[in-house]
Parts: structure tokens; sequence; C-alpha cells
């Protein structure tokens, strides 16, 4: 029997056993979502070799990267309008039809449609996590569970490579689908049996126009950061058009939220000076991460000789620095309501970690490089679940689907920019330095950069320690610019207010816009909120 809780905005104390249990099962909801894609990535080269179609490869990613970016948005939103339960459970139900249909493809096309419908269902899962969260949790006591959020993302990271190859081999690539079923069916039995939300019932339409414009203008993002240097050269009329679509959706989107009745995405939430940073500094972390969790394998590999099967081992330093490091601030938070100094700190230690990853050469010993992670995922846990608390803080409760749906989409489109951007930067560095060494016959005829170690044992001594000088030279303007971005989130850091986190106490002083509506919100917290039973 769980506990009897008030949710957030209540003056009775939550239960901390009652919350567990509704955590346990968002965490699941959670891991699904994240520990696909690490999953897949292992098992894509066997699903080519059976499926065949190499050529459309890339698309089995980015077709579910597209339809989470812009689904979710519109999750959030739906949450705010009919209640978060429904659409949670709706998104988890579209993530495991999606997942029993890909594990039965029977050609590229139809997985590639299938991980689309994947896709759909993870935009929802992440929102309605955070989002219910926010519900149940009052801010100032929210940091005790950001530990656990952080445990999970950490999870997924390491063990995603790992469950994957061992799951290709030992069942078969199909069931690297079929394995979120159960996960799945766990997370909304035990949603379905403890969470108990209040159902809404909006008056207005859903904002259909809106919803269609934000798709665009995302996907034309997305499709631009993907294919841009890769599949088309930057300058291409395919780029190009892609950017043109990209601003005339973006404009048209922005003109149309004003004139919705119930806009997809409230513009007044950026009138908070907080929200309209933390989305920044968001965007900034996701740019550093996912550069980051690309690129730090890649170079222990080709110049390190680690072993790609143990890949996401690799990254350790940085994912336990940033879960202890969360689990601290979190902690800290709860204990103190101030909160002000993480995202300073968080800031600094990105922009040194960055610069000292940049430092990295060939001579560079593991030890040294997992120092260099360390620093990175400390200044990342400092800010990953901050920037998230902040962001719900800085609106009113109604607007918590949308905002934790705008933070969550920041930082997606943070991390395509910084993949495609530091990709670019990378294969270009790779290709003069192996150019300079070898000559351009001899660059272009040893490979690209994307060898392993077995595969680097085979070359030549001269072209293996050419490649090496490269993939050092091309990490290091990677993380160059990964820094010079950081530089960025660091200098917003200074100019957030530190509004009192709602279950703080003292009041707001007045006239404090972000203040007011952190007070509105609390205010009317006990009103759109129910007791969680069971």
């Amino acid at each position: 029997m769980v506990d009897k809780v008030k949710p957030a905005g209540t003056s009775e104390e939550v239960k901390p056993r009652s919350v567990r249990v509704v955590l346990m099962a968002l965490m699941i909801a959670m891991l699904l979502a994240m520990l696909d894609n690490m999953i897949i990535g292992t098992a894509m080269p066997t699903i080519v070799g059976e499926l065949h179609g190499l050529e459309h490869l890339s698309w089995v990613v980015t077709a579910y990267t597209l339809a989470t970016a812009a689904s979710t948005p519109i999750w959030g939103k739906l949450g705010d309008m009919y209640g978060r339960k429904g659409s949670f459970l709706t998104s988890i139900v579209i993530f495991l039809i999606g997942s029993a249909l890909s594990g039965m493809a029977q050609s590229m096309g139809q997985l590639i449609g299938f991980r689309a419908i994947q896709g759909l269902g993870a935009g929802g899962l992440m929102v309605g996590v955070m989002a219910i969260i926010g519900d149940l949790i009052p801010p100032r006591e929210r940091g005790k569970y950001q530990g656990m959020m952080a445990g999970v993302m950490a999870l997924a990271m390491i063990g995603g490579p790992l469950v994957g190859g061992t799951i290709t081999d030992h069942w078969g690539w199909r069931w690297s689908f079929y394995i979120n079923l159960p996960l799945g069916a766990v997370a909304l039995a035990m949603v379905t049996a403890v969470l108990h939300l209040p159902k809404k019932r909006a008056q207005g339409k859903i904002d259909y126009l809106g919803a269609a414009l934000l798709t665009i203008a995302i996907t034309s993002t997305v499709l631009v950061t993907t294919w841009g240097g890769n599949e088309y050269a930057w300058g291409s009329v395919e780029i190009l058009g892609l950017i043109a679509v990209g601003v005339l959706s973006t404009a048209a989107f922005l003109y149309a939220e004003t004139k919705a009745a119930e806009p997809v995405m409230p513009l007044h939430i950026f009138r908070s000076r907080n929200f309209t940073l933390m989305s920044v500094i968001g965007f900034i972390v996701g740019f550093a991460m996912f550069g980051g969790v690309l690129y730090l394998p890649l170079f222990q590999q080709s110049v390190q000789g680690a072993s790609a099967t143990n890949s996401g081992l690799l990254l350790l330093p940085m994912l336990l620095s940033m879960m202890v490091v969360s689990l601290i601030s979190g902690r800290v938070t709860t204990s103190s309501g101030k909160y002000k100094v993480f995202p300073i700190a968080g800031g600094g230690l990105m922009v040194v970690g960055m610069f000292l990853l940049a430092t990295m050469d060939t001579g560079t010993t593991r030890l040294v490089s997992g120092l260099y992670m360390a620093v990175l995922g400390a200044g990342l846990g400092f800010l990953m679940q901050i920037a998230m608390l902040v962001a719900q803080n800085s609106v009113e409760m109604k607007d918590m689907g949308v905002a934790s749906s705008s933070a969550t989409l920041f930082r997606t489109l943070g991390g395509s920019f910084g993949v495609a951007l530091m990709g670019s930067l990378f294969s270009a560095r790779v290709t003069d330095t192996m150019t300079e060494r070898l000559g351009p016959e001899a660059a272009q005829a040893s490979g690209s950069a994307q060898l392993d170690a077995a595969s680097l044992a085979k070359l030549p001594e001269a072209v293996r320690d050419a490649y090496q000088h490269a993939v050092a030279a091309g990490t290091h303007s990677a993380f160059l610019l990964g820094a010079a971005i950081a530089v960025l989130g660091f200098a917003a850091a200074w100019f957030v207010k530190e509004v009192p986190l709602r279950g703080a106490g003292p009041a707001t002083p007045a006239g404090d816009a972000d203040g007011e509506k952190a007070e509105k919100a609390e205010k009317a917290a006990p009103a759109t909120q129910e007791s969680l039973a069971h």
C-alpha cells in the first residue's frame, strides 16, 4: 500500500516512500527513451547486414531523432491541456508499438518508418517524466531526486552499448527492440497503479497550425545539422533551401503563437529571464554533452587503442562525475534553497573541461584523459538538472508541461548542432592533416575517420601514425569549438536571478517578474492538483 501524498504546492509533507515508488516507474520510462539509441547503435552493423540498404543507414537514427524532437513540445502542451497521466501513458504505448514493429521489420524502409513511430512515443517519455516530477515535488524538494535522474542517464550511456552488443550476439538484433516491451509493460503497470493526477479538459482547441509550423521548423533544423557537410555540402541548394524553410517556418510559427487561443508553445514563458537563460544553457549543455559522448570514444579507440566493445565504459569518468555532482548539488539545493552558484560553477567547469580535452594529443594517457573527462562531467552535473529545475520554477503550474518540453527541446537541438558542427570541424581537420602528412592520394586511400583499433593495426606504421595525429588534431578542433560555445553558457549563468524555489517559504519581493510567477504558481498549485494515492 502506497501512502497518500499531496503533490507540490500543498501544505502537507510529501512522503518519501510514496514518491520513490512513483519515481521508480518514471525512471523506467525515462530509461526506455535514453537506452534505445545506445542499444541500437551497437546493433546497426548486424541490422544493415541482414536488411541491406547501407545507403539508408543514417535514416534509422534520423527518423527517430526527428520524430522525438518534433513531438516533444506537442506532448508537453497535451499534458497541460488534457492531463499529464493520460498523455504519458499514451506516449509509452506508442513507443512500445514502435518497438514491436521495428523488431518485426523486413526491410530498411519499414525499419525507418517504425523507428519514426517509436520516436513519436519517445518524445512524450522524457517530457512526461520531467513534468510529472514537476507536478508532484516542489522545486525546493526536487533536488533530492536529481541523483536518480543523473544515474539513469549514466546507466543508459554506459550499459547501452554493452547490452546492445550482448543481445545482438546471443539473441539477434530484433531483441534490441523487443527488450523494450517487458520494461515498458512494467512502467505502464506501475504508472497506472500508483500515479493519480487530476484529469483535465481544456476549453480551447489544439493549436494545429502552430504544431505544424513548429514541426516543419524543427525538421528543417535537424536535417540541416544532420545532412550539412555529410550528405550535402553546406553551400548546396538542398542545405540552403532547408535553412530558408527553417527561417520562414520559425517566423510564421512565432506569429501564429501570438494569435492562438491555446498556443503549443506559449511565448509568454520566455518573458521570464530565468526561463530564457536556462533554455540557452540547456542548448549549450546538449551541445557539449553529445559532442563529448561522440568524439571521446573515437579518440580513445583511434589514438589510445581502446576496444570498441567497451565504448560505454570509456565514458565512465565523465558520467560518474556528472552523477555524483548532480546528487550533491541537488542535496545542497534542497537544504539551502540556493542554486545560483551551481550554473556559474557548472559553466566554468564546462569551459575548463572542454579546453582540457582540446589539449589531448597522441601522447595523452588514459588516466589524463579520464581526469579531463571528470572535469567536464562535473560541469554537466552542476547544470543538467538545475537547468530543468529553474526553468520549471520560472513558470506557473499550468505551463509546467510546455516548460519541461521546451527545456528538453532546446537540449535536443543543442545536441544536434553540437554533433553537426563539431563533426564538420573534426572531419575537415582530419582530412587536412592526413593530406599534409601523406599527400592527397595516400590520404584518400587510407580510409575514413572511422577506423577502430583492429583496423588501425593492419595499416602501415607511417599511415597509422598519420591517422592518429589526424584524429588528435580533429578532436582538438572539435573540443576547442565546444569550449568557445561553453563560454556563452558561463556568461549566461551570471545573469540568472536567484528566485526562491516554490516550497522554500519566504515570499518573493514584489516587482520581480520571475518571482511573481513563482508566487502565483505556488498559490495556484493546490487548486490544480490532487492527491497521489493507492
